[in-house]
C-alpha cells in the first residue's frame, strides 16, 4: 500500500481548488437566523466606526421615482402625498433601504478588508469579524458629506420590517453600543421612530468584599465595578403603535413540590420555580381585557422614558501564549487585554414606573422598552450581547454585555470550540460575579436603610412597618431579579452563572477576615446572612419571635430563589440549636411558655432519636419562665431546671385536693402553665412527676422555708384542720407505702387538735379511749365530728384508741393490782386496737411469771421463753406460765390464743427435745424419747437424724451392753453386732425404727472402712464375715466393688501357717481347675457358698483368664513351662490363649510378640555308628522319621518360622524352629509376627536345552487343564490366584520341556543362610503377572506330586499340604478310578464343555449384533442394542474380567433380563459413556478386590438362588442364549418394583442374622453386607425424618446425635436430594454408624442404611465447605447398588446390571441436580 502511494504521489500533479465566492457568501449569510441580521451588523459597523447617529429609510417605489427626477423639479414635488391616506405598515412594499451613519469614513483598509470573506477588523476592540462583496469608486470631493450611506437595492419589493417590532430591537441593540447615541426610522420621509440614549457619569462603587474577583483559571480579573445610570427616550408615531403586535402574556407554570429541608439539588430550585407548598393551588385567573384604545391621530408622536443602570466590571485578562495564539486563529484577530462585563440592572421603582407607564396608554403592544426591562418573570426576553444582541438569554432578569466569541450565525455563544470554550465559560464566571456583587450591592443599599430608619426609631415602636414593606418589596425584586430560569438555546449559560453567582465568594479563611456574610437575604430582622436566616415554621411561631427568618411575602413572591438557597442548603429550617438560642436569649411569658410546651410534647412522642433525654436536659437548662405581678402577687421568673413536679388538677386525683392558696414547693410547675396539659404528657416529655401528697406535706412542716403563723401547721389550729382534711380525703387512695411515709411525717409534729391542744398523734386518743380521764381527746376547732375517712386517717397516723401498754404496766402491774389472768383479758378486749408495733413490744416485754418450785424468786420472762401449763411439759421440766387456778386453764379459749400469738410454746422445738433426749436424766430422756415417737406425725414429721447426727440420744446395745448412740452410729439389724457395730436396743422397734431413721445396714463406705482397716484375722472369722457382707451386695457401689477387689482383705494361710492377706482379685475359688498345674502359679480359696457370693462380687473369680495366664506367662516363660511339666501342657496354654486372643489386651500383645515364649521344634539327626560305604537300605532309611530327633525351646517371633513348604521343611529342618503344624497355633504365630518358610526361600534354576515340540509338555499341559476343573471344584476353602479360563490361554499358560531341570534353594533367615541343590522332574514359576510356566525334566518321568506342589504355589496363597496332594491324586488317577471314588467327572466335564460353548457362542452372538447395529441408522429406544449380564458368580470388589471362558446361561425368567457373559458386561456394544466409566470407577473404588476368581458351577448355583422375591425364582439348567433381547419396558418396571419397595425399619433392634446360609461368592464383601448388618444395632432417636442406629460397640451411643449433630445434619443435607431423585420413600432411608468394619451401606428387607463414618472420612469436609458434587456423585451410586438388592441379593452380573441400569434410569434427574450446584 505504502508503495502505491509513492507511486502514485511520483506520477501525479497539483491542481488548483476554486472557491465559489458567491455560493460561499450566500451560504454564509443563510446562517444568520436571527431577525434584523443586517441592520443588526449594521448598527455594530456603525458603532466601531464611532458613529452617533445612525438613520434608516426604508423607501417605496413611487418615493424612489420622485427622488430620482431631475433637479430641476422641486421640493415639493418630492415629497410623498400620504397625507392623503396612510399606507397599512404592515403590507406597504419598499424597494430600497437606506442606512446612514456620521462615523469615520471608509479608508483603503476598511475597502481592502470589505472585499475579503472572513478578514473582519484587526483592531481587538472592535467586534466586526466578517466582510461584503462590494464595488468600490471615487465620489468626486464635492460630493463627500459626514454621513457614511449604503443603498440597498431589492431584487424583489419586500414589506419594511414590523416597525414597531424593530424600534424595540433598536431599543434594545442601542443600549450597549459605546458611541452610538441617536437612532432614527424613516419610512419615505416620515419619521416613524427616534431613539435617543443619554448616560448618566459613572460612578465606581467598588467590589463587594469577600467575592473572588479572579476567574477559576485565573485568565481574567475584575479590576473595578462602575455603575452608570442610563436613560432612553423613545419618539414613536402613533401609527407605528397601531401596526404592533400585542405583548406576550407571561407564562404561567403549574405549581411543583418545593424542596424540604433545606436540602435537594440545584436543579430542584430551578425547576420549583414559581410553584407553591404542598397545597392545591388555586386556578388562575385571567387577566382583565384591556381597556379601549381612544381614536388618536397616526401622525401625532409619543414620548417615552426608560431609565436603567448598567454596572459593568472592568476585566483584565492575562492569557498565555499559546491560549492568545489559538484565539487568534479562531477569530483572526488578538483577544483584548482589558475589556468591560456589562449587565442591565432595573431596579424595583424604575421597574414599577416603565409597568404604570404602559398601563397609563393602556396599548395591547406593550411599551418598547419592553426589552430592556427586567424580566423577573423568567420569559427569556434578556439577551447576552456581543455588542448587539443574540438570540442567547441570560436566564436571570437582566441583558448581559461582554466579548463572548459567538458561533457563525452570531446567535448563540460558542461552546464547542475548545479555546473559545475556555474563553467563554471563564468569561460566564464573570458574569456571576457581577450578578451576585450587583445583588449584594442592592442588598446592602437596603440593609444601610433598614439600619437608619431602626437607628430613628423611638425605642418599643421599631421601624415603620410601610418602610419595612416597601424595603421587602425591593428585596423581593432583587431575588426575583437574579432567580435564575433555564438559558435558550443553550442551558449551559444560565447552569454557569448560576454556579458562578452562588460560588464566587472567597475561601472560608478570607471570608472570615473580611466579615462578609456568604450570602445576605431580607428576613425579619433585615438584611442577614442566609445562614442566620431560618425558613419559617408555624410550629415555633408562638415562642420563637426574636430568630431572623425569611419574611411570608418573600417566600410567595421570591419562592424560585428561596426554594435555590434551601436546596443548596444556604438557608436552613428551625433547628433545635435556634430554639435553645432563643430561649437563652430572653424569658418567656406564660403563653409563650405553653406554646414551646405544645411544640416539645409533640416532638418528644414523634421523634425515633435515641439522645431526646440529652435535648429535654439541654431545652430544660435554657428556658426560663416568666410571670407577670398581679393581683397583688408579685411577679416571678422562674427558671425551668429547678421544675421537678406539677401539681395535677384532674378530678380524683391528689392534686386536686392540695389548696393553692396556701404555700408550695419551690420545685412546683405554676399551675397557670400545668392546667394546659395532660399529666402524663408532662411526665413522659419532661420527666417531671405529678406533686404528691407526701411532698406537699414535707413541705408545709418541714426547713428550710419557714412559713407563716396562719399556714404553720404547729402554730394554727384551723390550718392544721385543713391539712388533715385534705389528706383524709386523699388517704384511702394513697399506696401502703406513702400512706407509712405520711404517717411518718405526721407523727414527729404536733398537729393534732385535741382538748389540750395540739399534739402529735401518738399523744392524741379518740373519743373511745377509757380508763383514764385526763387522756388528750381528738377536738376540731370547726366542731367536725371525727369518723369515717378522717377517723380511719387519723388512726393511720397513731391517734390511739386505747391506752399505751408502758402506761398500764407502770399503772397497774407493777403496783400488783392485776394478775396475768386479768391483764391477758384486758388485752384479749382491746387487741383490736394494738399497732404492729404494739403487739411486737407486748411480745418482747418480761412481763409474764413461770411456776415457782418452793419459794424461789421467779424472774419475769416473755411469752415466747415460757410454755402452756400442761401436766406432760411439767414432765419435761420445761418452764410453764404462772396461770394460777382462776380461771382455769384452756387451750382452746380466747385468752389462751392470745397468748399463743404472743408465743407461748405449746410443744418443745425437735432440737431442745432432741437434746432432753440425750439428757444424763434418765426420766427425763425416756419421757422426751417418747414425747417424740407420740407426735411424730403431728409436730415433728420433719424429723432429719442428719441435723442432730452428732448427738447420742439412740437406745443402743454394743458389746452386750447398754449404751446411747448417735443416730448413724447404730444399725437396727442384729448381726451387725458380729463385726462390731452399734446396734439398737431391742425395745425399739417397728414404727419407732422407722420414725427414728436408723439404718437397717451399714452403709457400703462403712463395710469397706472396716475391711480396710480391720480385716478379718482367721479363716473362720472371714467366713462369718463375709456370710454377713453377702446379703449386702446389692448395696455397693460399682466403684466400692472395685475398691475391694483391690483391697487386701482376705485370708490365707500359707504352708508354714501364718495368715496374709490377699486382694480377691488375686484370688480364685476352688474347683476343677486346682487339680490342674494352675494352682501352683494362683491363689485358690473356699469359704462356703455364701460367703463365696460376696468374695465373687468383689472379683475373685472361677480361674485365671486368658490375661491374667499370658500375663503370668510373660513374667517367666522358662518357669511357666516348667511347672506346665512338659510341652504338651505348654502347648494347651498357647491353644487357650490363641482361641481367646480377642480377649487380650493390646498391650499384653505387644508384649507377646516382643517375649521369647513361643514354642518351636527344630529336627537334629539321630546319632548312628559310623559306617562305611551305605546301603541303599540305608539312605531309605534316611528318609523316615524315626531317624530324626526334636529339640524344642522358647524363642521369639522373630526366630520361629511357620513350615508352609514342606521340600524346605525336608531340606532345611534342621537349621529352623518351625511352629507346630496346627492351623490354630500357625495362625496365632502368624498374628505375632513369625514369617512362613516359602517367604524366606528362594529357588534358582538351572535347565539345559530345551526339547522343543515334546509330546509329554503338551500331554501334561491337557492333562492339568482338564483335571484342574475337578480339583477345583473339591478345593473350597480358598480361592485361587487366577481363573481357570485364564489359563486356557495358551499365552498364560506355557508348558516346556528341557534336558534336565535342577532347583537350588536358598534359606534366608536372620544371619543363617544355607542352599541346597537337587534334580526335578516339574518346576513351575511365573515373573510379576506373567504368565505361569511349567518346566519339565524330559531325562525322568514326571512327578505329579512336583507338579501339583509347583502348581498349588501359583494358584493358591498360602497352599496347604493336602491340597498338593489331592491335586496329585486327581492328575496321575484314571478318570474312571476317580468316578469309582465318587468324583461326578461327566457331569462336571459337561458342565465345563456348556461353559465354553455357552462363551464362544455369546461372544459371535455380541460381534453379530454389534455388526447389525452399525448397519442401523437408528435403533428403537424402547430396546437394548445388546443382552444384560448373567449371573456368572463375580464375587463383589472383584475386577470385570476378560477372559473368554464364562459359567453357562441360566433359564431368563419372565420380566428379567437375558444372561449374558463378562466380556460383554465389560465390553458393550454401544460406546463406553461418562457415567458408566464413572459407575465402573465406584465400583471398584467401593469393592474390595478378591483375587478376580470366578465362580465354580456350584458356587454359581448356589449364588443364583438366594434373591429376594421381587424376581421369580432362576433354574439352575443353562439354557441357549434368546436371540432378541428384553424390552426396556420389563426392566423400568423391575425398577419401579425396586424403588416402591423401600421401606422403613419399623423395628428398634436390628439383629444379626448368625443363621443365614452364606453365599461363596460373597467371602470377602465388604462394601455391602447383604446378610443385614454383621453387628447388633439399636436406635438413638431420629433427625429430619431419617432414623439413626448406632452398633452396639460404640461407647455411649446415646450422645453420639448430640456430638455428631452436625455432621449427620451435613449427611441427610447430602442425600435427601438423592432420595428425591430416585423417588425413594421418604422413610425408606436410615444412618448408622459402627466403630470399625468395611460396610458402607446395606440393604436390610428393602430398608436402605448409609453409614456415616463413610461420610465423615469421605466428605464431611467437602459438604462443610459448600462441594457436594463428590458427595452426590458416590452416594448416587451406593443408592442405587442398595436399590439394586431389592430385585437380587447376590452380588453377581445380574446385580451388577440391575445396578447399571438403575443408574442410566435417573441419571437425567441426577445430572439436574450436579448442574444446580
Amino acid at each position: 500500500m505504502a508503495h502505491a502511494r509513492d507511486a502514485l504521489w511520483e506520477s501525479g500533479h497539483d491542481e488548483s481548488v476554486e472557491v465559489n465566492q458567491r455560493a460561499l457568501i450566500d451560504k454564509v449569510l443563510a446562517r444568520y437566523s436571527g431577525e434584523f441580521t443586517v441592520f443588526r451588523e449594521l448598527l455594530q459597523n456603525s458603532d466601531d466606526a464611532s458613529a452617533t447617529a445612525v438613520e434608516i429609510h426604508f423607501e417605496t417605489k413611487e418615493y424612489l421615482e420622485r427622488k430620482n427626477r431631475t433637479v430641476d423639479e422641486t421640493t415639493e414635488s418630492i415629497a410623498s402625498p400620504m397625507e392623503s391616506g396612510l399606507p397599512d405598515l404592515k403590507t406597504a412594499l419598499v424597494h430600497q433601504w437606506t442606512f446612514k451613519n456620521n462615523g469615520v469614513v471608509f479608508r483603503d483598509e476598511d475597502w481592502s478588508r470589505l472585499k475579503k470573506i472572513a478578514e473582519g477588523n484587526p483592531d481587538e476592540e472592535k467586534i466586526g469579524a466578517f466582510g461584503l462583496f462590494a464595488r468600490r469608486g471615487k465620489l468626486p470631493e464635492s460630493a463627500e458629506d459626514p454621513w457614511t450611506s449604503f443603498e440597498m437595492g431589492l431584487r424583489e419589493p419586500t414589506p419594511i420590517p414590523p416597525p414597531f417590532d424593530f424600534t424595540r430591537f433598536l431599543a434594545s441593540s442601542i443600549t450597549f453600543m459605546r458611541h452610538l447615541l441617536d437612532v432614527s426610522v424613516f419610512l419615505d420621509d416620515k419619521r416613524l421612530s427616534r431613539l435617543t440614549k443619554a448616560p448618566g457619569a459613572p460612578q465606581a462603587v467598588g467590589i463587594p468584599k469577600g467575592l473572588k474577583p479572579s476567574s477559576p483559571l485565573n485568565t481574567m480579573q475584575v479590576n473595578g465595578i462602575q455603575t452608570t445610570p442610563l436613560s432612553i427616550r423613545a419618539e414613536v408615531m402613533q401609527w407605528v403603535y397601531m401596526a404592533g403586535t400585542e405583548k406576550p402574556q407571561p407564562k404561567k407554570e403549574p405549581p411543583k413540590p418545593t424542596a424540604g429541608g433545606g436540602g435537594g439539588g440545584f436543579f430542584t430550585s430551578l425547576f420549583s420555580s414559581l410553584t407553591g407548598t404542598a397545597n392545591a393551588s388555586r386556578a388562575v385567573t385571567p387577566a382583565p381585557a384591556p381597556p379601549p384604545v381612544p381614536k388618536v391621530d397616526p401622525l401625532s408622536v409619543v414620548e417615552t422614558n426608560v431609565m436603567l443602570s448598567i454596572f459593568a466590571a472592568d476585566i483584565a485578562v492575562k492569557l498565555d501564549q499559546k491560549m492568545i495564539a489559538e484565539l487568534h486563529r479562531s477569530t483572526k484577530k488578538n483577544p483584548p487585554t482589558r475589556m468591560k462585563y456589562e449587565l442591565i440592572y432595573t431596579g424595583k421603582t424604575e421597574y414599577d414606573a416603565s409597568k404604570s407607564e404602559d398601563e397609563k396608554h393602556g396599548r395591547t403592544t406593550g411599551s418598547v422598552f419592553q426589552g430592556l426591562r427586567a424580566d423577573i418573570d423568567g420569559m427569556g426576553q434578556a439577551k447576552v450581547f456581543i455588542g448587539h444582541s443574540t438570540g442567547q438569554t441570560t436566564g436571570i432578569g437582566g441583558h448581559m454585555s461582554a466579548r463572548f466569541i459567538p458561533t457563525v450565525e452570531r446567535e448563540s455563544i460558542d461552546l464547542v470550540d475548545r479555546n473559545v470554550a475556555v474563553w467563554n465559560k471563564e468569561l460566564l464566571y464573570v458574569g456571576g460575579f457581577l450578578a451576585r456583587s450587583a445583588y449584594e450591592i442592592e442588598m446592602e443599599h437596603i440593609q444601610q436603610v433598614w439600619n437608619a430608619a431602626a437607628a430613628a426609631a423611638s425605642p418599643g415602636t421599631g421601624i415603620d412597618p410601610i418602610l419595612q414593606a416597601s424595603l421587602r418589596a425591593r428585596a423581593i425584586h432583587a431575588l426575583r431579579f437574579f432567580t435564575f430560569h433555564p438559558s435558550t438555546p443553550s442551558s449551559v449559560v444560565s447552569v454557569a452563572l448560576e454556579e458562578a453567582f452562588f460560588s464566587c465568594i472567597a475561601s472560608p479563611r478570607f471570608s472570615m477576615i473580611s466579615g462578609h456574610k456568604s450570602f445576605p437575604i431580607i428576613s425579619t430582622a433585615g438584611v442577614r446572612d442566609a445562614a442566620e436566616v431560618r425558613y419559617p415554621d408555624p410550629t415555633f411561631a408562638g415562642f420563637v419571635k426574636e430568630l431572623p427568618v425569611v419574611p411570608s411575602d418573600v417566600l410567595k413572591d421570591a419562592k424560585p430563589m428561596v426554594d435555590a438557597l434551601r436546596t443548596r442548603g444556604m438557608i436552613k429550617d428551625i433547628t433545635f440549636v435556634d430554639v435553645l438560642q432563643e430561649l437563652r436569649n430572653r424569658p418567656l411569658g406564660e403563653p409563650e411558655m405553653i406554646e414551646c410546651f405544645k411544640w416539645w410534647i409533640n416532638m418528644y412522642n414523634q421523634s425515633s432519636a435515641t439522645n431526646l433525654d440529652y435535648v429535654r436536659t439541654q431545652l430544660v437548662g435554657a428556658a426560663v419562665l416568666s410571670i407577670e405581678e398581679k393581683d397583688n402577687q408579685a411577679g416571678q421568673i422562674i427558671p425551668l431546671s429547678v421544675v421537678e413536679s406539677f401539681l395535677s388538677r384532674k378530678s380524683g386525683s391528689a392534686g386536686a385536693l392540695i389548696p393553692t392558696d396556701g404555700p408550695l414547693p419551690p420545685h412546683l410547675l405554676p399551675v397557670a402553665v400545668s392546667r394546659n396539659f395532660d399529666s402524663q404528657a408532662l411526665e413522659i416529655a419532661f420527666g417531671w412527676r405529678e406533686l404528691t401528697i407526701v411532698e406537699w406535706l414535707k413541705h408545709i412542716t418541714g426547713p428550710p422555708v419557714p412559713h407563716d403563723t396562719e399556714h404553720h401547721i404547729e402554730l394554727s389550729a384551723p390550718w392544721a384542720e385543713r391539712v388533715l382534711q385534705v389528706v383524709a380525703r386523699a388517704w384511702p387512695s394513697l399506696p401502703s407505702a406513702h400512706r407509712v411515709e405520711v404517717a411518718t411525717i405526721l407523727r414527729a409534729h404536733a398537729c393534732v387538735p385535741t382538748s389540750a391542744g395540739l399534739r402529735k398523734p401518738a399523744d392524741a386518743y379518740f373519743q373511745s379511749a377509757h380508763i383514764f380521764n385526763d387522756l388528750p381527746v381528738v377536738t376540731l376547732p370547726s366542731g367536725a365530728v371525727v369518723k369515717g375517712p378522717l377517723e380511719k386517717f387519723l388512726q393511720g397516723i397513731g391517734v390511739r384508741k386505747h391506752v399505751d401498754l408502758q402506761i398500764i404496766f407502770d399503772r397497774m402491774i407493777k403496783t400488783g393490782d392485776w394478775t396475768i389472768a386479768e391483764l391477758i383479758k384486758y388485752l384479749v378486749a382491746v387487741q383490736t386496737t394494738l399497732t404492729a408495733e404494739e403487739f411486737e413490744r407486748l411480745q418482747m416485754t418480761t412481763a409474764f411469771l413461770r411456776e415457782r418450785v418452793g419459794d424461789e424468786k421467779v424472774p419475769r420472762y416473755r411469752a415466747g421463753d415460757l410454755y402452756e401449763p400442761l401436766d406432760v411439759l411439767r414432765e419435761l421440766k420445761l418452764p410453764v406460765i404462772d396461770w394460777g387456778t382462776h380461771p382455769k386453764w384452756r387451750s382452746n379459749s380466747e385468752e389462751a390464743k392470745f397468748l399463743f400469738k404472743l408465743g407461748l410454746r405449746r410443744y418443745p422445738p425437735l432440737p431442745d427435745l432432741i437434746g432432753l433426749a440425750a439428757s444424763d436424766d434418765e426420766k427425763v430422756r425416756s419421757a422426751a424419747l417418747k414425747y417424740l415417737l407420740d407426735n411424730y406425725t403431728t409436730r415433728y414429721a420433719d424429723y432429719d437424724p442428719n441435723a442432730f447426727s452428732n448427738v447420742p440420744f439412740v437406745p443402743a446395745v454394743k458389746g452386750g451392753k447398754p449404751c446411747m448412740a448417735k443416730p448413724h452410729e447404730v444399725f437396727s439389724a442384729p448381726e451387725w453386732a458380729g463385726l462390731g457395730f452399734m446396734v439398737t436396743e431391742p425395745s425399739l422397734k417397728g414404727e419407732a425404727l422407722t420414725n427414728l431413721k436408723v439404718q437397717e445396714h451399714p452403709p457400703g463406705p462403712r463395710l469397706v472402712n472396716l475391711l480396710r482397716t480391720s480385716p478379718p484375722p482367721t479363716e473362720e472369722t472371714a467366713k462369718l464375715w463375709f456370710a454377713a457382707l453377702a446379703g449386702r451386695v446389692t448395696s455397693f457401689s460399682n466403684t466400692e466393688l472395685r475398691a475391694l477387689g483391690q483391697l487386701a482383705f482376705v485370708p490365707v494361710k500359707a504352708s508354714t501357717g501364718a495368715i496374709r492377706h490377699l486382694p480377691p482379685t488375686q484370688c480364685y475359688f476352688k474347683g476343677d481347675s486346682q487339680a490342674q498345674f494352675h494352682s501352683k502359679l494362683f491363689t485358690f480359696v473356699d469359704f462356703g457358698t455364701t460367703a463365696n457370693a460376696f468374695l465373687s462380687a468383689c472379683g475373685v473369680k472361677h480361674e485365671p483368664s486368658v490375661e491374667e495366664v499370658a500375663k503370668i506367662l510373660l513374667d517367666n516363660p522358662r518357669r511357666f513351662y516348667e511347672l506346665a511339666e512338659g510341652r504338651e501342657n505348654y502347648l494347651t496354654e498357647l491353644r487357650n490363649i490363641a482361641v481367646n486372643m480377642r480377649l487380650v489386651t493390646s498391650g499384653t500383645m505387644a508384649r507377646l510378640k516382643r517375649a521369647a515364649f513361643l514354642l518351636g521344634s527344630r529336627r537334629v539327626r539321630k546319632e548312628k555308628a559310623a559306617s562305611g560305604k551305605k546301603t541303599s537300605v540305608e539312605l531309605t532309611a534316611e528318609l523316615e522319621e524315626e531317624d530324626w530327633e526334636y529339640q524344642h525351646d522358647l524363642l521369639t517371633p522373630d526366630k520361629v518360622v511357620i513350615a508352609d513348604d514342606t521340600n524346605a521343611y525336608q531340606l532345611f529342618g534342621d537349621a529352623i524352629f518351625t511352629a507346630p503344624q496346627e492351623d490354630l497355633l500357625e495362625a496365632f504365630y502368624l498374628e505375632l509376627g513369625c514369617r512362613r518358610l516359602s517367604s524366606l526361600m528362594r529357588e534358582d534354576y538351572q535347565t539345559r536345552s530345551e526339547v522343543v515340540g515334546s509330546r509329554k509338555a503338551a500331554e501334561t499341559r491337557a492333562l492339568i487343564l482338564e483335571r484342574l476343573p475337578l480339583f477345583l471344584h473339591e478345593h473350597t476353602h480358598t480361592k485361587t490366584r487366577v481363573p481357570h479360563a485364564w489359563l486356557n490361554n495358551e499365552k498364560n499358560f506355557v508348558v516346556k520341556t528341557f534336558g534336565k531341570l535342577t532347583v537350588t534353594k536358598t534359606l534366608q533367615l536372620g544371619d543363617k543362610r544355607a542352599s541346597k541343590s537337587q534334580d526335578a522332574s516339574a518346576v513351575a514359576r511365573r515373573i510379576g503377572r506373567g504368565p505361569i510356566e511349567l518346566w519339565l525334566a524330559g531325562h525322568d518321568t514326571v512327578d505329579m506330586y512336583e507338579v501339583s506342589t509347583s502348581m498349588c504355589r501359583l494358584l493358591f496363597d498360602a497352599p496347604k499340604v493336602n491340597d498338593a496332594l489331592l491335586f496329585m491324586t486327581i492328575l496321575s488317577t484314571d478318570l474312571r478310578a476317580l468316578r469309582r471314588r465318587g468324583y461326578n467327572v461327566d457331569r462336571i466335564l459337561r458342565q465345563q464343555k456348556a461353559d465354553r460353548q455357552a462363551a464362544e457362542e455369546a461372544v459371535k452372538a455380541r460381534q453379530a449384533a454389534a455388526l447389525a447395529s452399525q448397519g442401523v441408522a437408528s435403533a428403537s429406544s424402547d430396546t437394548l442394542v445388546s443382552a444384560p449380564p448373567k449371573p456368572n458368580g463375580t464375587r463383589p470388589g472383584s475386577p470385570l474380567l476378560n477372559e473368554k471362558e464364562s459359567a453357562p446361561l441360566p433359564p431368563i425368567p419372565a420380566g428379567a433380563p437375558p444372561a449374558m457373559p463378562d466380556e460383554l458386561t465389560k465390553q458393550p456394544s454401544r460406546p463406553m459413556s461418562m457415567v458408566r466409566q464413572s459407575l465402573d470407577a465406584v465400583k471398584r473404588r467401593l469393592q474390595k478386590e478378591n483375587g478376580g476368581a470366578p465362580l465354580s458351577p456350584s458356587q454359581e448355583e448356589d449364588a443364583a438362588g438366594d434373591q429376594l422375591p421381587l424376581l421369580p425364582p432362576r433354574p439352575s439348567r443353562p439354557l441357549t442364549p434368546q436371540p432378541h433381547a428384553t424390552p426396556r419396558s420389563s426392566i423400568s418396571s423391575n425398577i419401579d418394583l425396586a424403588i416402591k419397595a423401600c421401606k422403613e425399619e419399623r423395628g428398634e433392634m436390628l439383629k444379626n442374622r448368625r443363621q443365614m446360609q452364606m453365599v461363596k461368592e460373597s467371602l470377602n464383601e465388604g462394601y455391602c453386607d447383604i446378610s443385614g448388618h454383621p453387628a447388633d444395632m439399636h436406635l438413638i432417636g431420629d433427625m429430619g425424618g431419617i432414623k439413626i442406629f448406632v452398633a452396639k460397640d460404640v461407647p455411649d451411643g446415646k450422645s453420639l446425635m448430640r456430638d455428631k449433630s452436625d455432621a449427620l445434619a451435613r449427611f441427610i443435607y447430602t442425600i435427601r436430594p438423592l432420595q428425591e431423585v430416585y423417588t425413594l420413600p421418604p422413610t425408606s432411608l436410615h444412618i448408622f454408624y459402627d466403630r470399625a468394619g468395611d460396610t458402607i451401606a446395606f440393604n436390610r428387607n428393602a430398608s436402605l442404611f448409609l453409614n456415616l463414618r463413610f461420610f465423615e472420612q469421605w466428605h464431611d469436609a467437602e459438604v462443610g465447605a459448600g462441594q457436594l458434587t463428590n458427595a452426590h456423585i458416590s452416594w448416587y451410586f451406593t443408592l442405587a447398588h442398595e436399590i439394586a438388592h431389592n430385585l437380587v441379593q447376590a452380588h453377581n452380573s445380574e446385580h451388577e446390571f440391575y445396578f447399571s441400569s438403575i443408574c442410566e434410569q435417573y441419571l437425567p434427574a441426577f445430572m439436574k441436580l450436579i448442574a444446580g450446584k
